[in-house]
């Protein structure tokens, strides 16, 4: 039983039960009342997280982001500030840390030089060097993401196969039967990110599923290189109705391209993909997509963080989450022009 589980039979939100249970901020006496009798009926004993904070060294945790040279997605941003803003709820500090390539000096220093209690990391790859390097130093850790062998750590993840599989099902759904899956760098799939390669698998396996055309390709997390993907998939692909990606820093670019060969969205072409929720709220169109919930998920990772550090034999956690789809205003019926509709 976590704080998570009494905030939701208590009816209030989750930093209200941390803060009724440290101390730190005013909670209403009704308020207090009604948190204790669900802790009383469920049997709750913060001990963890109260031996967790007590014993911290530094009461730091670090969070490992990905390269400073390197602009972070609206996403990842979200993660840093969930991240941030739960660890502030039980009055830790939180140390970034870029990794990759010349900032892994960055990431030696936190882990070998003890400057934090414990590490959350982001942008897992499939096999991943700092994974490896965190469970040699038993500095206890988690990660937004998973490797290829998920049961070697605590990890919160999206279950981008699934999301994409969504997306195509829904694509096809409208009659779409030529599909591209529009995914983040080739460097960055390359190198085996996680999200990347789990897109591929549910693409390929819904594509055939429903007997579709589909293609694949890369592209750079910003909006001109969205504009240059869409410019070539439609030279080479004429027939292409639809797009399906979890690449939102390009997807500006490709509404211009789209904009700029003669094509409104969602009338001649639609769009559908994984997103934080305010972004896709705030395209024109907005974007229909699985929104991910980055302030429940740094959350978890937080939590997750605090029982490792209070107990680092405990057993792994894992929450794949897989939200719905949120229709608005970028995907609609396949137009004729496509001739396999």
């Amino acid at each position: 039983m976590d704080i998570g589980e009494i905030a939701r039979r208590s009816g209030v939100s989750r930093s209200t039960v941390s803060y009724a249970l440290s101390g730190k901020r005013p909670v209403s006496k009704e308020t207090r009342q009604r948190i204790q009798a669900v802790i009383d009926e469920l049997g709750y004993r913060p001990n963890a997280v109260a031996r967790a904070l007590k014993e911290g060294r530094t009461r730091t945790i670090g969070l490992v982001i990905p390269p400073a040279s390197r602009r972070l997605t609206d996403l990842q941003l979200g993660f840093v500030a969930s991240v941030v803003d739960a660890a502030a709820r039980v009055d830790l500090d939180v140390l970034l840390s870029p990794s990759g390539g010349e900032h892994d000096r960055s990431f030696e220093r936190v882990v070998a030089g003890r400057r934090v209690d414990g590490v959350i990391v982001m942008e897992i790859r499939l096999e991943d060097d700092r994974v490896t390097r965190l469970r040699q130093t038993g500095l206890p850790f988690v990660g937004i993401g998973r490797t290829g062998r998920p049961e070697e750590m605590s990890w919160v993840d999206v279950d981008y196969e699934m999301l994409i599989s969504r997306c195509v099902h829904h694509l096809a759904d409208l009659g779409h039967r030529r599909i591209a899956l529009v995914n983040r760098s080739a460097e960055l799939v390359a190198s085996g990110y996680g999200p990347g390669h789990r897109a591929q698998a549910g693409f390929l396996h819904t594509v055939a599923e429903r007997h579709l055309e589909g293609v694949q390709t890369c592209c750079a997390d910003d909006a001109q290189s969205g504009v240059a993907c869409v410019e070539r998939l439609l030279d080479e692909h004429p027939g292409l109705t639809a797009i399906a990606t979890i690449n939102e820093a390009a997807i500006p670019g490709m509404y211009r391209a789209l904009s700029e060969a003669g094509l409104t969205v969602p009338d001649d072409f639609s769009i559908a993909g994984v997103s934080a929720q305010h972004w896709a709220e705030n395209l024109h169109p907005p974007l229909t997509a699985a929104d991910v919930p980055t302030d429940e998920l740094g959350a978890h990772a937080v939590e997750m963080l605090i029982q490792r550090i209070a107990d680092p034999d405990t057993t792994h956690r894992h929450l794949l989450v897989a939200p719905p789809i949120s229709l608005r205003g970028t995907t609609g019926p396949a137009r004729a022009r496509d001739p396999l509709s």
